[in-house]
């Protein structure tokens, strides 16, 4: 099997969606919904998410769907450690009923969602995005097969991909969904040949 690098599955920068940190929520969910309706008009692979650059035009973070509706309840950082993550119970076996027991104790989407959604002009985008680890980078000149460890041992839906060592530049972002059709071409190809 021939060996494949990420530079060669990955989407360049220049091909992905992004915003200002200083933008507004709003303005981000306008990118957002685009990406979105690009991919059902062409029955592609859009993006789920926006990546957000800084003053330096270097990127920083993310900002997902998942993101945008945790930033319009903001109630969500304030349950359990105070992370955007503490929510994710129920993959831990908790039943939908202690689930809905959560959402009344806490009071969370208590306001409509007109209420709600007309502070997203006030929130910036670096206040509510993802901001990755270092897990979550990957340089462009791995081997494929390092960039599915390392999406696999994180449980990342993406990873963004960079150039150079010292001050590396992000220079795109390897995802999930592309590294899997690449791995059925893969090996559709090995059995077929």
């Amino acid at each position: 099997m021939k060996s494949v690098m990420v530079k060669e599955v990955m989407i360049p920068l220049s091909e992905y969606s992004t915003v200002s940190g200083e933008q507004s929520l709003y303005d981000a969910m306008l990118v957002l919904e685009e990406a979105l309706n690009r991919m059902k008009a062409t029955c592609g692979e859009g993006h789920r998410a926006v990546l957000v650059y800084d003053e330096k035009n270097e990127i920083v973070g993310k900002l997902s769907h998942l993101d945008v509706l945790r930033a319009l309840e903001p109630k969500y950082f304030e349950v359990g450690d105070g992370s955007p993550m503490s929510l994710g119970l129920s993959r831990f076996g908790l039943s939908p009923k202690f689930m809905k027991g959560l959402l009344d104790q806490f009071r969370l989407w208590d306001k409509p969602l007109k209420d709600i959604a007309r502070k997203t002009s006030k929130i910036k985008v670096k206040d509510v995005m993802y901001t990755p680890s270092a897990g979550e980078y990957v340089d462009e000149e791995a081997s494929l097969d390092e960039g599915i460890h390392q999406l696999l041992l994180g449980q990342h839906q993406s990873l963004l991909v960079t150039r150079g060592e010292e001050h590396a530049t992000v220079v795109g972002i390897l995802r999930l969904g592309d590294v899997f059709m690449k791995a059925v071409e893969l090996i559709k190809e090995e059995k077929e040949g």
